[in-house]
C-alpha cells in the first residue's frame, strides 16, 4: 500500500496510523497527528480503491452502504500491511494507535470489529458501524475516542451510539467527544482527542 513512515522523537510512544477520508491521501492527518502528539511515530496509508478517481479504503454500493464482501478483504489487507510496516520500519506491531477519519476511520472501526490485536488504541473521527450481525473479537481494555456531531448528516448520533456500545460489549474503553457541527472535521474536536490521548497515553491532564 502507498504509504509513509515518519519516525517520532520517542520510540516508547505510539505509533500513530493516519487513514485518511474519502479523496485523502496518506499526508491529510500529518497536522492531526501532530497536535495529538508530536513526538509519536506516524504511519501514513492511502486507500488501494478509487472511486470516480479519490482514493478509499473499501468500496460501498452508496452513500452509507458498504460493499461488505470487500471491507472484509480490504481489512485484512490493511492489517497485514500494518503486520509488514511494522518489522520494514522497526516499529511496536502492538502499540500502534489509529487516527481515522469519516472513510479512514471505517475502516479502523473494521480493524477493531475483525481482529483482536490489530490496533492498541483508536481516534475515531465521524465514523459509522462497519458492519452488523457479527461477533467482536475480545477488546478488553482497548481505548477508544470517537470524534463525532450533533447534526451530522453521514454519521448520525443514533450511528455513534450504536458503534460506541457494540465496541463496549466487546470490553473497549469508549469516550465520544460530541461536537455541534456536521461531518466536517474540527480544530475543537481534535484538541478534544488530544487531550483524551495526553490523558490516557502520556499520564497528563490537558
Amino acid at each position: 500500500m502507498k504509504h509513509f513512515f515518519h519516525k517520532g522523537k520517542d520510540i516508547n510512544q505510539p505509533t500513530f496510523l493516519l487513514l485518511h477520508g474519502t479523496g485523502g491521501t496518506e499526508t491529510d492527518l500529518l497536522p492531526v497527528a501532530g497536535m495529538i502528539d508530536d513526538s509519536a511515530s506516524v504511519l501514513g496509508v492511502r486507500g488501494n480503491v478509487s472511486e470516480n478517481g479519490m482514493p478509499r479504503f473499501f468500496r460501498r454500493l452508496a452513500e452509507g452502504v458498504f460493499d461488505e464482501e470487500d471491507l472484509i478483504f480490504r481489512t485484512r489487507e490493511l492489517n497485514e500491511f500494518i503486520d509488514q510496516a511494522a518489522v520494514r520500519h522497526g516499529f511496536d506491531r502492538d502499540n500502534v494507535i489509529a487516527i481515522g477519519y469519516s472513510n479512514g476511520a471505517n475502516i479502523a472501526a473494521s480493524l477493531l470489529f475483525h481482529y483482536e490485536h490489530a490496533l492498541g488504541g483508536a481516534i475515531l473521527f465521524h465514523p459509522m458501524v462497519p458492519r452488523r450481525g457479527m461477533d467482536l473479537p475480545n477488546l478488553t481494555g482497548t481505548p477508544v475516542f470517537i470524534g463525532a456531531g450533533t447534526n451530522d448528516p453521514i454519521c448520525k448520533p443514533e450511528e455513534t451510539k450504536e458503534l460506541a456500545e457494540r465496541l463496549e460489549r466487546a470490553g473497549a474503553s469508549v469516550d465520544i467527544g460530541w461536537e455541534n457541527f456536521g461531518h466536517q472535521l474540527t480544530h475543537s474536536e481534535v484538541q478534544k482527542a488530544a487531550a483524551w490521548y495526553a490523558r490516557l497515553f502520556k499520564g497528563e491532564l490537558k
